[in-house]
């Protein structure tokens, strides 16, 4: 028997070919077959058809965004039905965190369709989504991160979701606890800023602190990223963080501390400088 399997693509970006190609023709046959294999009504030549008569002049968000579009209009028209599809039809989770190929993008549709509608009452039946969304996307940032779309239930629900980030940074997997830092950070890039989080990062400190020291690179870069993300906005409060965490650093928490610090040092910010070079 078929199992949903992912469309061929790069390992990296392809110098000269944009990279909204990751989500053309290939990727939408390939999202067809995989939801047809786990639910035998779904009209798969119908979705493929309408999805690549308004693809070509579309951007690779705006891509995403359409597929999350049609998926809603050819899944049962019930949040709940949808996303036990979309869950089914997924492929088994990431092995590695580094030196995947960019076939993950194949996702970015699914984490759009959450994004769009994962907070929509009126379209589960009255009954609240937010469970079934956060579940969801704890499953697909698996497969492909979902930091983009974590976003919207921060924004909306900021305490609700933090709690639970507040549980999956002890997850076993590192692409979940990634999550939790990437997805939190205030000003990621390629995504809407979280206007809460630029003004107070606060919430956010039980994580960086939680994760400092992850056993993978993966995660600890992205905790070196959002400290920088911090900077931008509170340079004092991320040079707090950095000098606080010098005594006992590991060789693995000096790195974290002088990549989260290396946009202040180019400006010259003295402490900065300071710091990372004691962090050597």
């Amino acid at each position: 028997m078929k199992k949903p399997s992912l469309p061929l693509a790069a390992n990296s970006i392809q110098k000269g070919i944009p990279l909204k190609y990751v989500l053309d023709k290939p990727a939408v046959n390939q999202l067809a077959k995989n939801i047809k294999m786990v639910y035998k009504a779904f009209d798969d030549q119908e979705f493929v058809l309408e999805v690549l008569s308004d693809l070509q002049a579309l951007t690779l968000k705006e891509r995403a965004d359409c597929i999350a579009k049609a998926l809603k209009k050819y899944l049962p028209n019930s949040y709940s039905a949808a996303i036990e599809i979309l869950l089914a039809s997924l492929t088994p989770p990431l092995t590695q965190t580094e030196n995947n190929s960019l076939s993950g993008m194949f996702y970015m549709p699914h984490n759009s369709f959450i994004e769009h509608y994962g907070l929509d009452i009126e379209y589960n039946g009255g009954v609240d989504p937010y469970e079934i969304s956060m579940n969801a996307l704890y499953e697909l940032t698996k497969r492909f991160t979902s930091e983009n779309s974590i976003r919207t239930f921060i924004i909306d629900q900021p305490q609700r979701t933090f709690d639970i980030l507040y549980q999956w940074m002890s997850d076993v997997d590192p692409h979940v606890r990634r999550l939790c830092s990437e997805g939190t950070r205030p000003r990621l890039p390629w995504a809407s800023r979280i206007p809460d989080l630029v003004k107070d990062p606060s919430p956010s400190f039980p994580i960086l602190e939680h994760l400092k020291n992850d056993p993978e690179l993966y995660v600890r870069r992205s905790v070196a990223n959002h400290i920088g993300d911090i900077a931008k906005d509170h340079l004092g409060l991320a040079l707090n963080f950095c000098e606080n965490w010098l005594p006992d650093a590991t060789g693995e928490l000096k790195w974290v501390i002088r990549h989260a610090l290396r946009y202040p040092a180019k400006k010259g910010v003295e402490r900065a400088l300071q710091i990372r070079t004691r962090a050597k």
